[in-house]
């Protein structure tokens, strides 16, 4: 199984099977992985974070029970994230990603993130911390070295389809000046060929990719030209 925490030589391709289709979500994520994804990721999304509902610890365990050995990069867009930490690490989760907009360090009453980080890590999963388009980037920095992935937003969350926010990338960069090489910075949101090489150039190396990879007609090629994009 891929392991978030090694440098990668190229940026990763993390398949959102969001835009998968759910009627044959095994056999779609086992095309693209095939074909060279390098992971899978999650969106779990509660109808209150994020305006939408999604995939919970089922759609987890049934994706883990088809295809064990692939890395389950799962996404919380919740409001109680740990709620659900124990849930997804017996479900199979690999990474845990949850907002720092629900931590206590950026609003009152909220979550203690670096509890949360602890318990996914003695739990067996890697851990992330993601940001959305209009939080500050400043919001990240108590969370930077516990962490193994920042995931930062470029697109507002809820829907797969949306346009790349290139406004993000000097986030990605503010990231990447402060995080050391076991770190994954990923990117998630309007993610394509022509995005992709302006991601990789603010020091992003996991590109998540949904529309643009499942809805493609060549899948493979957009895979290769994610894999194409120098990192720095």
């Amino acid at each position: 199984m891929l392991d978030l925490r090694t440098p990668p030589t190229h940026p990763l391709v993390a398949a959102s099977i969001l835009s998968a289709d759910f009627g044959d979500m095994a056999g779609d994520c086992r095309r693209v992985l095939e074909l060279g994804a390098d992971l899978l990721h999650i969106d779990v999304m509660d109808g209150h974070f994020a305006p939408n509902l999604t995939m919970g610890a089922d759609m987890i365990r049934g994706v883990r029970r088809h295809l064990p050995h692939v890395n389950l990069d799962v996404h919380l867009m919740v409001e109680n994230p740990g709620h659900y930490v124990e849930p997804f690490a017996k479900a199979g989760a690999s990474n845990f990603a949850f907002h720092v907009e629900v931590c206590e360090t950026f609003k009152p009453g909220g979550i203690d993130g670096h509890a949360l980080i602890e318990k996914a890590h003695t739990l067996g999963m890697t851990a992330g911390i993601v940001i959305n388009p209009p939080t500050p980037v400043e919001a990240l920095e108590p969370y930077l070295d516990a962490v193994d992935l920042v995931l930062v937003m470029s697109v507002n969350p809820g829907f797969s389809g949306q346009s790349f926010m290139p406004e993000v990338l000097d986030k990605a960069r503010w990231v990447s000046e402060r995080v050391n090489r076991h770190t994954r910075i990923e990117m998630d949101g309007g993610l394509n060929p022509q995005t992709a090489p302006l991601a990789a150039a603010a020091g992003v190396d996991t590109m998540v990719t949904a529309s643009a990879l499942f809805g493609s007609d060549d899948p493979k090629a957009v895979i290769d030209a994610f894999h194409a994009c120098g990192l720095p």
